[in-house]
């Protein structure tokens, strides 16, 4: 009988261990794998945006002359009606006269500022103006006045004779002012405007309605101006108690600015109101030239008013929590990334809004955390940005969720597959 040769018993397991342990730490090399492999970034899409809208405004002109309204700081709200040629302006030409003078002698906001003593010549102006039948005041009987008391006669009572005596007192004489009153329209732009003397009796004093309007808005740029157009009456020592000849003052948040009358301009107006939108002061300066007598232009001014601030309205871009963009990750739902803050602006007509989404790659995150922004392109105004958060947190799903979703979401690298 042969020899038999037995191997020992665990000779023959070794094998088998071999193997086992192999298997088990391939086991747990992708058990460890699958719980350490990073995610891929949550899928990113963003919301469709629906723009607000508005109406064209409808604005109530007159059917006569000529008128120009704007908003101050809404450019596009700018609209004229009737004729665009130079017309005589009348005593609205003070508004010039003062803001020349205030340039050659500027005047502090609170002061009196220097006094003009009125020579011959400027007291041979009340009987001059006034065979024009052009509005006149009494001088003071010492003939001196602040520079201050002599624009509050010229702009409220529209003293002729104290335009002139401003002009004469500034510059010296007549020429002299006009040749200041042309280089002052030049360096201001107000190419369609002539100026040949101080008061507006003159009917070569013409403009056209929209640079009236600029106009305006140079006057109440200037404080002194400003506020003595918007005075309604103050008592003037050696002269009396004087009115402002602007009837609308006061009324419909009318501030301002100055009344003409003229055989060749009709009833004229240069005028300011300020109005409350959107949380906001907002200035509508307007020009009405042409009209038959103050009355009707001022019923026809305020009707214009009315439609230019009905047209303010504000436009919400967004509510605050509102949803922009979502992302998904494998393991649980979509989570929304929404407006930080609520935004909106103050428009004048219709306006064109459109918003561009970017949204930031996110993997995992927090209820709150900034994931982008949404900017706002909204016409006739400056961009506005709103930034974007997470309404609900992305957190790690858990390594009992890798294990039962092994590599599913993960990150994965061509480039590094393919060595």
């Amino acid at each position: 009988m042969p020899n038999v040769v037995r191997r020992p018993r665990s000779a023959l397991r070794r094998p088998v261990t071999v193997a086992v342990v192999a298997v088990l730490l391939l086991v747990v090399a992708f058990l460890a794998a699958a719980a350490l492999v990073p995610f891929a970034p949550a899928t990113a899409s963003t919301a469709t945006y629906r723009a607000p809208t508005a109406s064209a405004p409808e604005l109530q002109f007159p059917d006569y002359g000529a008128t120009a309204v704007e908003a101050e700081g809404f450019p596009q709200s700018l609209t004229t009606s009737g004729d665009r040629q130079q017309r005589s302006i009348a005593s609205i030409s003070k508004i010039v006269t003062a803001l020349v003078v205030l340039e050659q002698e500027p005047l502090p906001v609170g002061e009196q500022g220097p006094s003009v003593r009125f020579t011959p010549a400027m007291e041979a102006l009340y009987a001059e103006y006034a065979a024009q039948d052009g509005e006149v005041a009494p001088l003071p009987a010492d003939r001196r006045m602040s520079e201050y008391r002599v624009l509050q006669v010229t702009l409220m009572e529209s003293a002729n004779n104290y335009a002139g005596s401003l002009a004469l007192w500034a510059f010296g004489s007549m020429d002299a002012y006009r040749e200041a009153a042309g280089d002052w329209l030049d360096d201001h732009g107000l190419d369609d405007t002539t100026i040949v003397e101080p008061t507006g009796l003159d009917a070569r004093n013409r403009s056209t309605a929209t640079d009236l309007v600029d106009l305006g808005k140079l006057a109440l740029a200037e404080p002194v101006v400003k506020e003595i157009v918007g005075t309604a009456s103050v008592t003037i020592p050696g002269v009396g108690e004087i009115e402002n000849s602007n009837k609308l003052l006061g009324m419909d948040g009318v501030e301002g600015i100055k009344t003409g009358t003229l055989d060749e301009a009709g009833a004229c107006l240069l005028f300011a109101a300020t109005y409350e939108r959107g949380g906001r002061p907002v200035t509508v300066i307007g020009a009405m030239l042409g009209g038959e007598d103050h009355d009707a232009l001022d019923v026809d001014v305020r009707r214009l008013l009315h439609s230019v601030a009905d047209d303010f309205h504000v436009v919400t871009l967004t509510n605050e929590g509102q949803t922009f963009g979502t992302y998904a990750a494998p393991w649980q739902d979509e989570v929304d990334a929404t407006a930080s803050r609520a935004a909106s602006v103050l428009v004048w007509g219709s306006t064109t809004v459109t918003a561009k989404t970017t949204l930031e790659p996110v993997t995992l995150g927090t209820a709150g955390e900034r994931v982008g922004r949404v900017r706002f392109a909204v016409e006739h105004h400056d961009p506005v940005t709103v930034p974007l958060e997470l309404d609900g947190a992305i957190e790690d799903p858990g390594v009992w969720w890798r294990w039962a979703n092994p590599f599913r979401g993960v990150e994965f690298d061509p480039a590094a597959a393919t060595g």
